[in-house]
């Protein structure tokens, strides 16, 4: 079971054969909404709004445990794609570019971000250096070849706070932190599956420049963004469908 976490812009999987939706329950409360269950090409597949069906849940109030809990515990998937937006850092990661990070800088606070919050009467750690699958990444880049969809590799992804969008001088720091691109919703998404043990991948659409680059220099053009999304996420259900051919199925 291959399972989709669709951010801004992806609220719905068009070229999913819909058998069912499900309400399901966990032990850290709802999800964002019912997981969609069905097929694309040769592959069982479960899709889950990350900001609600109704894109009503802000970053920073999104229930990122119950939503892996659910796609992992409840729908038995044994490995998850993130879709995000993102705002670009680096120079030559224009909007509607498609970028599959490989790196994370956790720059968010007071969110719930374990599963192993003491009541397992032991500290328990998990390895995060590498905090994306290199097979998935692997597994997304040659979908896209397959999909025949430019996809870039390699980025370092600063997840902040929001709702609110960065300060053009926070662009700036987080350049010199290393990052590449910023969003929202990267953390604690990518640890809760590490905790689970669940291959987990990120496939990131470049929405907007950041705060003071480029046509973002004196402020964020939104109905601009809306546009880039429209566009680019014909590409993204594009290399989802790449990834559901029998070559990417496990066996």
């Amino acid at each position: 079971m291959l399972a989709v976490i669709g951010g801004s812009g992806l609220t719905q999987l068009a070229n999913l054969e819909v058998d069912r939706r499900e309400v399901v329950r966990t032990p850290w409360g709802d999800p964002s909404g019912p997981l969609t269950f069905g097929r694309i090409g040769g592959q069982s597949v479960v899709f889950l709004a990350r900001h609600g069906y109704g894109h009503s849940i802000p970053p920073h109030k999104v229930n990122y445990r119950a939503n892996i809990w659910a796609l992992i515990k409840e729908a038995k998937a044994n490995r998850i794609v993130s879709v995000a937006s993102v705002g670009s850092i680096r120079r030559d990661l224009g909007p509607g570019t498609l970028v599959i990070p490989h790196q994370i800088i956790d720059y968010t606070s007071g969110r719930e971000s374990t599963f192993f919050d003491g009541g397992e009467g032991q500290v328990v750690h998990v390895d995060f250096t590498h905090p994306y699958s290199e097979e998935m990444r692997a597994e997304l880049l040659r979908a896209a070849e397959v999909a025949g969809v430019q996809v870039l590799e390699g980025a370092v992804y600063a997840t902040t706070q929001g709702p609110r969008l960065e300060t053009a001088a926070e662009i700036n720091r987080l350049e010199r932190d290393g990052a590449d691109i910023v969003g929202m919703t990267g953390m604690p998404e990518a640890v809760l599956a590490r905790e689970l043990d669940v291959p987990y991948a990120a496939l990131c659409v470049v929405a907007n420049w950041g705060a003071g680059r480029a046509d973002s220099t004196e402020g964020i053009r939104f109905e601009r963004i809306e546009e880039v999304l429209h566009a680019a996420m014909g590409e993204v259900r594009q290399v989802i469908s790449g990834l559901c051919t029998e070559e990417f199925c496990p066996t």
